[in-house]
């Protein structure tokens, strides 16, 4: 018995799934005599790569060749295809023949001629990453100028480790990326292959199987083979998960209640139900991920792919209790605890904190439904009682009626005069440049600055506006403190912009009193930090309050923020 990922082994570049990329490029440079010496083909295990080195070496010393493409049947590719032995043909895995030496016996061989006129001697490196720097190094030569008739072939799966090994080596390859194989063409060929072996499966089944090959034709062939082994009858679902240990669909359609309907408490019976299903916690995070992708596809329009059916109908089901701004959070969210649970010496406390914080997180809401259903209830004297307005709760898609106060009951509140400070986050009402109205709005100035800079607030606490004239306002230090006046002083631009959003004009700003203390001397004054500024400040409040003063000696207080 052949295994099916050997017996179905694509003889020509036309059977190759997916890399038509890689083929057609292929075939035209046999058909054109315009094949280059060195290839590296890169990308993941089980897409192609030495089946794509193996055809090449059969078009090149094929006889009936035809555009480029093996005949795939005469004796040549017949011993090419399954491996035997060719003195024309060398397959070497660098795994095992890594270092120097190898590569210098290498390139010894690759100076003699192939062994029939017109034909090409190829050498099929796999996991070429493997090789060390001296064995790239040894092959460096013969790379860039090889003998007439030779091609190296150089598969992996870590280009990115040749690169940092042997970075001029890149330069003299033709690179190749193979693509990874999607669910549906894997499904389409394990079904060619299932009608030729005369395998009934189911196409659940075969949906299983492609998703756990995780992009790779080999796989899959290679779990069909292990599934059909398992025993008699028809392939179904259910034999794919009992052999595989995949995770059953009604244990993700839990998942999906308890996070559409906020169940916080059935987290820890549904994680308990995982392991008692032997189920890896990393591969149930995983499938939830595309779960939860299906869900938005579906309130996107779209259709889920690679699940199955029983699957899409969990998901089509749960669908409209999730809106997909809460889906994309959902899975920013997953994205955020998946290298955790990699990490993780306890992965089950990981999963239920994220089944929790999904079941918990709050819903969004529309802002513009909001806003259309308060315009349906506002009237010209005030909140229509009769017709309130509604919100609706995105998580359950419920009306809830929300019925405010009406106006007449809502007793009037004046606006704050100049001399209160006004909210930071209210727009200042703009003004003309004048002494008594900067002095009125000083305390708003200094509220403001508290909330949007908490240094400059401090420094402005025991300040005073003393002068404002032809755009310039003059504070002074009401403490005398030199070392707070050379902090405003170090801030007079953002100071500026403060003031001027409350007036109608730019302004400057001038600090009185920096340098006073220290010209005398000739000393700099001592540059003034977050903890001289506190200490400073805590020192203004004692003198204010001698009971928060008896305190701070007694309990050693300081002032942290």
């Amino acid at each position: 018995m052949i295994a099916l990922a050997r017996k179905y082994r694509p003889r020509k570049f036309s059977e190759l799934i997916v890399q038509d990329h890689v083929a057609a490029a292929l075939r035209g440079a046999v058909a054109q005599g315009r094949t280059a010496h060195g290839y590296l083909f890169a990308g993941p295990r089980g897409v192609g790569k030495t089946t794509a080195a193996r055809i090449l070496a059969m078009a090149l010393n094929c006889p009936n060749q035809q555009g480029g493409e093996p005949c795939g049947i005469c004796d040549s590719c017949t011993r090419i295809w399954t491996g035997q032995a060719n003195l024309d043909v060398v397959e070497l895995d660098a795994a095992s023949n890594r270092g120097v030496d190898d590569a210098r016996d290498l390139r010894e061989r690759a100076m003699y001629a192939a062994s029939v006129e017109h034909g090409h001697k190829v050498y099929i490196v796999d996991e070429a990453h493997m090789l060390t720097r001296e064995a790239w190094n040894a092959l460096l030569k013969i790379l860039e100028e090889p003998p007439p008739r030779v091609v190296f072939v150089f598969a992996t799966t870590e280009p990115l480790k040749i690169a940092q090994t042997a970075a001029p080596i890149l330069s003299r390859l033709q690179r190749f990326d193979f693509r990874r194989i999607g669910p549906h063409a894997i499904v389409e060929r394990l079904q060619q292959v299932c009608a030729t072996e005369k395998i009934a499966a189911d196409e659940d089944a075969l949906r299983l199987i492609a998703r756990s090959a995780d992009g790779g034709m080999r796989d899959a062939l290679s779990l069909l083979d292990q599934v059909g082994s398992f025993g008699d009858g028809p392939i179904s679902a259910e034999r794919v998960r009992d052999v595989l240990g995949l995770i059953a669909d009604d244990l993700y359609g839990e998942t999906l209640r308890v996070v559409a309907e906020r169940d916080a408490a059935a987290v820890f019976p549904l994680v308990d139900r995982l392991l008692e299903a032997g189920a890896d916690l990393g591969e149930f995070v995983g499938g939830a991920g595309e779960v939860l992708r299906g869900v938005l596809l579906v309130r996107m329009g779209g259709q889920p792919e690679g699940l199955t059916e029983g699957l899409v109908q969990l998901v089509r089901a749960a669908a409209p209790r999730l809106p997909p701004a809460d889906v994309v959070r959902l899975l920013a969210l997953l994205a955020d605890i998946e290298p955790q649970l990699r990490r993780s010496g306890n992965p089950r406390l990981v999963v239920e904190l994220l089944l929790l914080r999904w079941a918990m997180m709050d819903r969004t809401v529309e802002i513009g439904e909001v806003l259309k259903a308060l315009g349906k209830g506002v009237g010209s004297g005030g909140w229509d009682v009769g017709k309130p307005p509604v919100m609706r709760d995105s998580a359950t898609a419920s009306p809830t009626p929300h019925i405010p106060q009406p106006t007449p009951s809502v007793p009037h509140i004046p606006h704050p005069t100049p001399s209160v400070p006004a909210p930071a986050d209210r727009p200042p009402e703009r003004g003309a440049l004048s002494l008594e109205r900067l002095r009125s709005l000083w305390p708003s100035v200094v509220a403001h600055a508290r909330v949007t800079s908490p240094m400059l607030g401090t420094l402005l606490g025991e300040t005073a506006v003393v002068a404002a004239e032809r755009g310039v306002v003059a504070v002074r230090v009401l403490d005398g403190n030199a070392g707070h006046a050379t902090g405003i002083d170090h801030k007079r631009d953002a100071l500026a912009k403060l003031v001027g959003e409350y007036l109608t004009e730019p302004v400057r700003i001038r600090v009185e009193g920096v340098g006073q203390a220290t010209a005398g001397r000739g000393e700099r004054p001592a540059r003034l930090t977050t903890e001289t500024a506190n200490a400073e400040r805590l020192k203004l409040l004692r003198g204010k309050d001698q009971t928060l003063g008896a305190a701070i000696d007694a309990l050693d207080l300081e002032l942290l923020e």
